[in-house]
């Protein structure tokens, strides 16, 4: 059964597995906050710079498994495989959304 995320996270899960950073980062707002392994990037230049990070250190696919919402945000549990420490590991990602782009999202094992 498909997920029916919405559309901007789909749009990063797809442009994730594509490994395309300049597209990915344009999903964020202006002023977005990643959280990813006990690290916070802020504004969209240092998103793209984090996600250029890891597509050029590891390569791995992500695919969504569950959808949920807790206290406004979209919590997306997925399954990665790649040649990255502790592959394949489930990770939910807690996104919180403001005018069709990703304002917040956190990154949880």
């Amino acid at each position: 059964m498909a997920l029916n995320l919405p559309k901007v996270i789909a749009a990063y899960f797809d442009a994730d597995n594509k490994g395309e950073a300049n597209v990915l980062s344009t999903y964020f707002a202006e002023n977005a906050i990643v959280k990813d392994e006990g690290n916070t990037y802020t504004g969209r230049n240092a998103i793209r710079e984090w996600i250029a990070n890891a597509s050029t250190q590891y390569s791995y696919t992500v695919e969504p498994l569950s959808l949920s919402e807790e206290n406004g945000k979209i919590i997306v549990t997925s399954h990665l495989v790649g040649n990255f420490p502790g592959s394949p590991v489930d990770l939910r990602y807690f996104f919180k959304l403001r005018n069709d782009e990703i304002a917040e999202l956190e990154i949880i094992p």
